[in-house]
């Protein structure tokens, strides 16, 4: 079997949710296990001098509202594997979104595929905000399948 487990990560966006939907599809022809991930930063004021100052209540309502969104983008994930005829596992990663904990997670799970979705920046949209998709390819061996819509 050409891919036992394939991972998704998704970030509550209409491609991700199209990436979902690819690897199910992907899933449901190879039998494989599916994964559908979202990452929730642990500190995104790590640099930042007021978040200590500033107490409790505004980290608490972020994680509250990461938390919330994180699960409610795994809820559609799985619906969309449903209807696919797949069940999917899905998990909330506590980290860095970057390349990084992609990567770490999926070599952890014993991946064999990751399949996500691109928005397609080009120019000046590429340079300042970068490409996660294009980070993911390039850091790994691990085949990668991009979905652009």
């Amino acid at each position: 079997m050409p891919y036992q487990h394939i991972l998704v990560p998704i970030d509550g966006s209409e491609i991700s949710f199209a990436a979902v939907k690819q690897a199910a599809i992907f899933a449901k022809a190879f039998g494989s296990k599916l994964t559908a991930i979202s990452v929730v930063v642990e500190d995104p004021f790590s640099d930042q001098d007021f978040y200590y100052s500033a107490g409790s209540a505004i980290m608490k309502e972020y994680f509250v509202e990461a938390y919330a969104n994180a699960q409610k983008a795994l809820i559609t994930a799985q619906n969309i594997c449903t209807e696919q005829g797949v069940h999917a596992e899905t998990k909330t990663i506590k980290g860095e979104v970057s390349a990084g904990t992609i990567l770490q997670t999926a070599e952890e799970l014993h991946v064999d595929l990751i399949v996500m979705g691109s928005h397609g920046r080009k120019g000046f949209q590429k340079m300042l905000l970068g490409s996660f998709a294009q980070d993911v390819l390039s850091s790994t061996l691990i085949p990668v399948m991009i979905v652009k819509k």
